[in-house]
């Protein structure tokens, strides 16, 4: 059964950057100082689990009164394929709703914009590159 929650212990802390080391520093070569910045700090982070295994992490960043932009979003490799990023997803929005935010933006990995898409969000940028990935910005109204 997996469960989306917002990290509150250091476990779950844990148990999150090491999702997120796993699936950008090893298996996409984005550089460990690019992954774990500053903004870790203040972000609301997430972490979903397959009963007590950690399986999926992301995180949210109040920008302004009314606008957040979601961060990090990650499944493991083994776990792709069963909407558990499109759950990650909706766990988020309904957070961001409980704080009254009334746009969701990000950074999505190009290759990732149908995923998004589906979910409401719009491209709103031409391509750049982040940490050597392709990324179009996106952006979702509530």
């Amino acid at each position: 059964m997996y469960q989306v929650k917002i990290v509150e212990t250091k476990q779950e802390h844990d148990d999150a950057f090491a999702i997120r080391q796993k699936v950008f520093v090893e298996e996409q070569g984005v550089p460990l100082h690019l992954e774990c910045d500053a903004e870790d700090a203040t972000a609301t982070h997430f972490i979903m689990y397959d009963n007590v295994e950690p399986v999926g992490a992301a995180r949210l960043r109040s920008i302004d009164g009314t606008t957040a932009k979601i961060e990090r979003v990650c499944i493991l490799q083994s776990q792709r394929g069963k909407k558990l990023g499109a759950l990650m997803m909706k766990e988020m929005e309904k957070h961001a709703i409980s704080i009254n935010k009334e746009t969701l933006k990000l950074h999505a990995q190009s290759h990732a914009i149908p995923f998004y898409e589906k979910l409401g969000f719009t491209v709103t940028s031409p391509e750049f590159m982040d940490a050597g990935i392709p990324h179009r910005a996106m952006e979702k109204k509530m």
